[in-house]
């Protein structure tokens, strides 16, 4: 009798969520650099050879835990007031970053993905440059380099919260009043 591999496309989504759900709760408590498959897997009930059949790396599982959580924004509003409609987007990255379900997740994907250049890429594709692109969207009115006032604007939130810095509601906006008004004083 000849024994065949298992199937990795074939994938129970109970298993799947359980593993997604595990990788977060395990990043949260014991942080990434002590994530290891052995604590997801024994969190979510399932054997590690689940895990590495599915994703090459604890990065790939963090990453996917990520996409799972519905971590993709949507494009800013635009309801014609540029400055109000960059500030209701800026709050909403500063809420996500505060989230304490999705900030211990976020941390990890960033030390992953400075370590793995295809994970790197992957989250470039698929999280990154369609984020950009959103954003860029509703800046389009201004006669700018988009790729440079994307920056501008969200970058002081994730260069504060990488730090360790308070990242809140009212620095969000005194980042958009910066950044709309210039650095020069009328």
């Amino acid at each position: 009798m000849t024994k065949t591999a298992p199937d990795s496309t074939r994938r129970s989504e109970r298993a799947r969520k359980a593993i997604l759900t595990a990788a977060l709760d395990e990043v949260a408590e014991v942080g990434y650099a002590k994530l290891c498959i052995e604590g997801i897997a024994a969190r979510a009930g399932v054997g590690k050879q689940t895990i590495y059949r599915w994703w090459p790396s604890k990065g790939a599982v963090v990453f996917d835990a990520v996409l799972d959580l519905g971590e993709g924004e949507s494009s800013p509003p635009d309801t014609g007031d540029l400055e109000a409609d960059l500030k209701t987007a800026l709050r909403a990255t500063v809420a996500e970053l505060n989230d304490p379900r999705v900030a211990p997740a976020l941390r990890a994907l960033r030390t992953a993905i400075s370590h793995d250049p295809q994970l790197a890429a992957t989250y470039a594709e698929r999280i990154d440059n369609p984020r950009c692109e959103a954003r860029k969207q509703r800046l389009r009115e201004l006669d700018v380099d988009l790729d440079v006032a994307v920056d501008i604007l969200w970058a002081p939130l994730i260069n504060r919260w990488l730090k360790g810095g308070e990242v809140t509601p009212e620095y969000a906006d005194r980042v958009v009043e910066m950044a709309l008004n210039g650095l020069c004083p009328r």
